[in-house]
């Protein structure tokens, strides 16, 4: 199983490792039908290829959550040292995040990113544990949280926006949430609006980037392409990157 990761680990010190997950991956307590992610990246980090963690933990563990129909870029701290450097990282501001997202059209939000470029977006979360979903209100009240993240429109296909987005809180499928409410149903995502599934059962929602602080000192900064990509994600990288 070990070489199903090759070429995915994006970083890897003796304190933390990023991956380049893809769909159907679970980055924690995986269910039926998933990968388990945790497993697959200690049968790839035996390889005497990466350094030995002191004090290493059972399995790599997860600093922070994507989705399991999202890809992109992932953390695992290998020690408890790590793990408890990068959750108090984590919970501050010094860890960076950003998406790329393509979701269907909304004329109301077309013209605002014609207006202002940039939108912040601020709501308040509140996850219902039975339906495994969060629904994004514009005031706050009991049980919900503040999530903030700023989306940018980075290009347009024939049918679709292209979205990127700075996550500034992490909340429960924040960004679905909160896309949902602006008008913004990203592609794939039933559970959250989108009209139609993708076939492969993901959904347009991508970890772009990930930069974040390291035990040993400094800061590294972990970067992804979409893992599959096909005419809809090339025309995004070609309206957001020029390729």
């Amino acid at each position: 199983m070990a070489g199903e990761l090759t070429g995915r680990v994006l970083y890897c010190d003796e304190h933390c490792v990023v991956v380049n997950k893809i769909i159907g991956e679970a980055v924690e307590g995986a269910g039926k039908g998933m990968a388990d992610l945790p497993q697959l990246l200690a049968a790839e980090l035996a390889s005497p290829d990466y350094p030995v963690p002191e004090a290493a933990l059972p399995l790599p563990t997860a600093v922070h959550r994507l989705d399991v129909p999202v890809t992109g870029c992932i953390l695992f701290a290998r020690s408890e040292t790590a793990l408890g450097f990068l959750n108090a990282a984590f919970s501050g501001e010094t860890v960076k995040k950003r998406y790329w997202a393509i979701t269907e059209p909304s004329s109301h939000n077309e013209l605002a990113f014609e207006d202002s470029g940039e939108i912040p977006l601020v709501h308040w979360l509140q996850f219902d544990p039975r339906r495994n979903k969060s629904t994004a209100h514009d005031q706050p009240g009991p049980g919900r949280k503040k999530a903030i993240l700023r989306c940018r429109l980075a290009g347009r296909g024939q049918n679709y926006l292209f979205l990127e987005i700075d996550l500034i809180t992490g909340r429960h499928h924040q960004i679905r949430a909160q896309l949902e409410r602006a008008g913004l149903r990203i592609k794939g995502d039933l559970k959250y609006g989108a009209r139609r599934s993708e076939p492969n059962g993901g959904i347009r929602l991508h970890a772009r980037s990930l930069s974040f602080p390291v035990p040993a000192g400094g800061s590294k900064t972990a970067q992804a392409d979409p893992p599959l990509i096909d005419n809809l994600w090339q025309a995004f990288m070609e309206s957001a990157l020029g390729k």
